[in-house]
């Protein structure tokens, strides 16, 4: 059902097991899943938390870019339109106080560091669109099934992580490129709430996109660029410049905009896939096609 997307399967398909394709699945989201984490942690420490927030939240344009091809999401005027708003937010997030005092001298390093997480940007979305194509049941499926399933596909991409990405760990620390030890008791509190928070936002993430749509997940992962900001302004007391602020604001208004617009269109789609169910054949069912073949 869920490699073919269609909730009537021929019986002969049945006949494969799953594990391959689950195994192959699993492998590929999870390698483009962290990779896109892993320009986060590099560009940490070269740009400001607002505007790392702000271009790794770009995902949700490059999540409605990879939607058409694989997703065969039709390009509207009002998504596009929001696209546009939002990315001229994020610019004015990214760049709009380049040109401050006390930012000039570390102009290049935040430039690199922005690029380095646009890249992030772009797995980040390819990986909620390949999720959403390969690894959830389609639509029209049981709610409660599509749950379960995103919690066992999460599962899968933590036992893939555990058994084999860990493999570039010790060649880094021998090599010297990244040498690793174990965290102080003060740090290894901070990783502990880290990993809870972030397994939470994961759990949920992959619900939400299994039940509903990329775009629609992503956008909501816009609200936390303010958040972002704000907590940095509270633990370093550097107040929000106006670039934030008008930034941000332009952020959500697009993500209003796009949410409104992904409401009405899966609002549509429900409404022709009940008129189709009605005028479908009464007798049409799956062992039609094993006769068929």
């Amino acid at each position: 059902m869920v490699a073919e997307q269609r909730l009537d399967i021929p019986r002969h398909y049945l006949r494969h097991p799953p594990y391959m394709y689950i195994a192959r699945t699993t492998a590929a989201i999870t390698s483009c899943l962290t990779l896109g984490g892993l320009t986060w942690y590099v560009a940490v420490n070269m740009t400001s938390p607002g505007n790392l927030t702000a271009i790794y939240n770009c995902s949700t344009f490059f999540a409605y870019a990879f939607s058409v091809p694989l997703l065969k999401e039709k390009l509207r005027l009002d998504k596009s339109l929001a696209v546009l708003v939002a990315i001229i937010g994020v610019l004015v997030v990214a760049y709009g106080d380049s040109r401050d005092p006390g930012h000039a001298s570390d102009a290049g390093t935040r430039l690199l560091g922005n690029l380095i997480i646009g890249v992030g940007s772009v797995l980040y979305g390819l990986y909620e669109v390949l999720y959403k194509r390969y690894a959830c049941p389609p639509d029209g499926a049981d709610a409660a099934r599509g749950v379960i399933f995103a919690n066992t596909f999460g599962s899968c991409i933590g036992l893939f992580t555990l058994l084999v990405l860990w493999i570039p760990l010790p060649i880094l620390h021998i090599l010297g490129w990244e040498i690793f030890e174990l965290p102080s008791a003060h740090t290894a509190v901070y990783l502990w709430i880290s990993v809870i928070m972030n397994a939470v936002f994961a759990g949920s993430f992959l619900v939400l996109i299994s039940l509903t749509s990329p775009v629609l997940s992503s956008v909501a992962a816009l609200l936390t660029i303010f958040i972002v900001a704000v907590a940095d302004w509270l633990i370093t007391g550097e107040a929000l410049s106006f670039a934030t602020l008008a930034g941000g604001a332009m952020i959500v208004v697009a993500f209003l905009v796009l949410s409104w617009s992904t409401w009405r269109e899966m609002t549509e789609v429900e409404s022709e896939d009940k008129t189709a169910y009605i005028e479908a054949p009464v007798d049409w069912d799956s062992d039609e096609d094993d006769a068929s073949h």
